[in-house]
């Protein structure tokens, strides 16, 4: 049997076991041009290879530490498979991973994915994975690899799975938070987008509660699809924050996802500190609202779930805020002055007044 018989030969066994290879070629090539838009300096962000290389003295580093994030977007994925929306979960998986780079103070450089489903489907594949494009295009960092498996039996039909892997540098000396949280420092809030990609176990329990379909109006707004309203992606913070750290205006951040408010902000606290925070002070986006009266969840439960309408919390001294806040909002964030920094005895160490019985509204 010549090579090329035989070779024709493996591929019709494995395809017969349901792994096309053909397909993931063609894959490849479809979101090679993706990729490439991504490039940045110290990377080319070429696929193919089986590696991919960053040259940090290329990008302006002179004594960088490395910083490494992983996260994926939970059963958020369960509404965009079921809704046939594929195009904006690559942009969460993105967010979930620059965003808790950032909060170190690190700038996002290189970002790799992982997408497994029991068959592929190059288009639906192609569209998640221009997601994940423009998600590196926001946090401007390079989309240089990843891997996508193939494995029948492990999911359903149309199923599929997303993991995400961020690397990011800060210079030594400027790892957050590098000056002390300290008692009256003021805490910034950055808005969100809405639920981003945490809680939607309990957000998908609601909608079933509820007998709503993906394509009804959404409860909380009208004039679009309930898929579409919360299938809204993760907000992306790295270029605004990476402008205010460049002015040397923030302490400590803490990016806003699995825990909420409550669990969140004590991370990047100092023993014996906590921030009592003014919840009179936003307004969080109506999904919230809805979500908490609908599923009978109190204020409490709310801020330990949700993000409630703030994506990333900002500490910066009293000298600095108002610098810092100007930075944020010319970058296009909406900036709330959220509360202080204030010690702590016992008790929760996010302490939050003026929850009204409508809260989030």
């Amino acid at each position: 049997m010549s090579d090329l018989t035989r070779n024709a030969s493996s591929r019709r066994a494995y395809a017969e076991a349901g792994v096309d290879i053909d397909a993931g070629n063609a894959l490849v090539q479809r979101i090679k041009p993706l990729a490439k838009a991504t490039a940045r300096m110290g990377a080319d962000a070429g696929l193919g290879g089986f590696g991919a290389l960053f040259d940090l003295k290329v990008a302006g580093y002179q004594d960088p530490i490395l910083v490494s994030t992983t996260d994926g977007v939970g059963t958020k994925l369960k509404i965009a498979i079921e809704a046939q929306q594929h195009d904006t979960v690559g942009i969460d998986l993105v967010a979930m991973c620059v965003n808790d780079l950032i909060v170190q103070g690190a700038e996002p450089l290189l970002f790799l994915d992982y997408f497994a489903s029991g068959k592929l489907d190059v288009d639906i594949a192609a569209q998640v994975i221009a997601g994940i494009a423009e998600g590196c295009k926001q946090a401007g960092c390079a989309l240089v690899g990843g891997e996508t498996a193939e494995m029948p039996g492990m999911y359903q039909a149309g199923d599929y799975d997303l993991a995400g892997f961020a690397v990011g540098a800060v210079e030594r000396a400027r790892i957050l938070p590098r000056i002390p949280v300290a008692d009256g420092d003021i805490v910034l809030g950055l808005a969100s987008n809405g639920v981003h990609s945490n809680g939607f176990s309990l957000v998908r329990k609601i909608v079933a509660q509820e007998k709503l379909g993906w394509e009804d109006p959404a409860p909380f707004a009208p004039n679009e699809k309930l898929a579409e309203a919360l299938l809204t992606p993760t907000r992306i913070y790295v270029r605004a924050v990476l402008a205010a750290l460049k002015a040397d205006t923030l302490k400590a951040l803490a990016h806003i996802t699995g825990g909420g408010l409550l669990e969140n902000i004590p991370r990047v606290l100092p023993e014996g500190l906590g921030v009592r925070l003014d919840t009179s002070c936003w307004s969080a986006p109506p999904v919230f609202r809805w979500l908490a009266q609908a599923g009978g969840i109190d204020a409490h439960e709310m801020a330990r779930t949700f993000n409630c309408g703030i994506g990333m919390i900002v500490i910066t001294a009293p000298d600095k805020a108002e610098a810092a806040a100007q930075i944020l909002t010319e970058a296009g964030e909406t900036v709330t002055r959220m509360g202080t920094v204030s010690p702590h005895g016992t008790g929760e160490r996010v302490m939050l007044q003026n929850i009204s019985e409508v809260w989030p509204c």
